[in-house]
């Protein structure tokens, strides 16, 4: 069994504090971590560092498409009559893929099972 960054931060502190006698190698063996990176944990404990939540959680990519050019894209596919692939020769900015995702994601695409 794995712990999560919490239960093995907690572990780590315990240590620091005397309250546990495991050493940083077994700590490392029941958590299931490298035993780097409890040394890792341990220096950021110290240094009142650490965070037990990624930085980038929350955030979006800065690749990902903006909503107003995905909702131009579905209105302009419902006007027209053409197929993915000549729609996106025309639209020209992004990739078929990217189009095709953003389509079927809007339901706008039959799948093969719905046409057999």
């Amino acid at each position: 069994m794995k712990y999560n960054k919490a239960d093995t931060v907690k572990l780590i502190q315990e240590k620091l504090n005397g309250k546990s006698m495991l050493t940083y190698l077994e700590i490392a063996n029941v958590t299931g971590y490298h035993p780097k990176y409890i040394l890792r944990l341990k220096k950021e404990i110290l240094n009142n560092s650490i965070q037990i939540e990624h930085g980038n959680k929350n955030k979006t990519s800065y690749k990902a498409i903006p909503k107003e050019e995905e909702e131009k894209i579905v209105a302009l596919y419902k006007r027209s009559n053409a197929s993915v692939r000549r729609f996106c020769k025309f639209y020209g900015r992004r990739s078929y893929s990217c189009i095709y995702y953003i389509l079927k994601k809007h339901g706008l695409l039959e799948s093969q099972k719905e046409k057999n």
